[in-house]
């Protein structure tokens, strides 16, 4: 399937994600850049984050399926976008447990 779109992802000088952009006819998405920091530490986003998006590609087909475009292959659509969405609260869970959600520390 061919993608539309032009993507930058951007890397710190020890490797770390350092935001980046995608955009395309109908969307612009610049990306967060750097860690929100912990505690008292925390800063606000400076830029979307991957669940954001796919939260809201699967809003989007949702309202698809609650229309006349209802069909099996939305409705899988929907629950592969809910699994990733899953596992990748599970992957903020699991960081938080180890305190390091808000880092970039493994």
């Amino acid at each position: 399937m061919k993608q539309d779109f032009t993507a930058v992802n951007h890397l710190d000088a020890d490797g770390n994600p350092a935001g980046g952009s995608v955009s395309g006819v109908g969307l612009s998405i610049t990306w967060q850049n750097g860690p929100l920091g912990r505690g008292a530490d925390r800063k606000e986003p400076n830029g979307a984050f991957v669940e954001t998006v796919l939260a809201a590609a699967l809003q989007r087909i949702q309202s698809y399926q609650d229309g006349k475009f209802k069909c099996r292959e939305n409705a899988i659509a929907i629950t592969k976008i809910e699994e990733a969405l899953m596992w990748l609260d599970k992957r903020t869970r699991d960081r938080e447990a180890r305190q390091v959600e808000g880092t970039h520390q493994k």
